[in-house]
């Protein structure tokens, strides 16, 4: 992975994190677009609740983690969650399935791929703070270091304004890896599931799909094809403390390039 060894930290990162970790689960409002399928139709929203799994190349330390874990070289400013491939979000977040009409499922699971929008939102009721960011997703699968295109495309957006902070190499599977592992098998078994959004009716939808499975390979084919990191790239954060109700302040972030790194504005709250 490149890096941009001499850009510091976003002036947001610490505060966020920090603010993060009062809350009992990190969880967040996750919105993305499905875009519009016909001359009268109209771009919709879609919002739905996931969980901040860490940053990108520092995923934190977790003894029940069984996967080789990549040495502390890099450090980013950049959120990751993880999805099924076969959601809704996946198609949103992926250029290459953007034509989907609504209700249609596509014929394959999206490999590595994105650049779609999306805004992620947190509540801090311990500091009374809500966080707001914005910028492009990306999902990450099992052939993110292939020379795809849009597996290269992923990697040189992913890699923009990270930073090195140690010594040692970087792979790209063995981190996608980590975060699979660092799930628990009754979570990694969800990625088995019948197809989210497959009328019952219609069966499971294959051989090995099923409810309530886990999985302990981190290889497992079925749940490995599903998995991925997704990794959502942000180029403007919103804070806004109403911790002190005389006093309540918005502080705006805006990415404005690597050789610039981040402009700061107060704004009225």
């Amino acid at each position: 992975m490149s890096s941009a060894a001499a850009s510091a930290p976003a002036p947001w990162r610490a505060e966020f994190l920090s603010h993060l970790a009062r809350l009992e689960s990190p969880l967040c409002a996750l919105s993305t677009v499905r875009p519009a399928t016909g001359p009268s139709s109209l771009a919709t929203p879609r919002v739905r609740t996931v969980v901040f799994r860490g940053m990108w190349g520092s995923l934190a330390e977790n003894p029940k983690n069984p996967a080789p874990r990549n040495p502390p070289v890099f450090e980013s400013d950049h959120l990751t969650i993880t999805t099924d491939a076969r959601m809704d979000k996946a198609g949103e977040i992926a250029p290459s399935l953007l034509s989907l009409e609504e209700g249609d499922a596509p014929s394959d699971t999206p490999g590595t791929d994105g650049g779609g929008a999306y805004e992620a939102v947190f509540w801090v009721p311990d500091v009374m703070t809500q966080w707001r960011l914005s910028g492009k997703a990306y999902l990450l699968g099992p052939d993110v270091e292939s020379d795809d295109p849009r597996a290269v495309r992923v990697r040189e957006a992913v890699s923009r304004g990270v930073r090195t902070v140690g010594e040692g190499t970087f792979s790209w599977e063995r981190e996608v890896t980590a975060h699979f592992g660092n799930l628990s098998p009754g979570m990694r078994g969800t990625f088995r599931n019948p197809p989210p959004g497959r009328p019952v009716g219609e069966g499971a939808g294959g051989e090995g799909l099923g409810l309530g499975q886990t999985v302990e390979d981190l290889h497992d084919e079925i749940a490995r094809k599903n998995f991925r990191v997704v990794v959502l790239v942000p180029d403007d954060v919103d804070k806004v403390d109403l911790s002190d109700p005389e006093r309540a302040t918005r502080w705006r972030f805006r990415y404005v390039g690597d050789d610039d790194g981040w402009d700061t504005t107060e704004l009225w709250p």
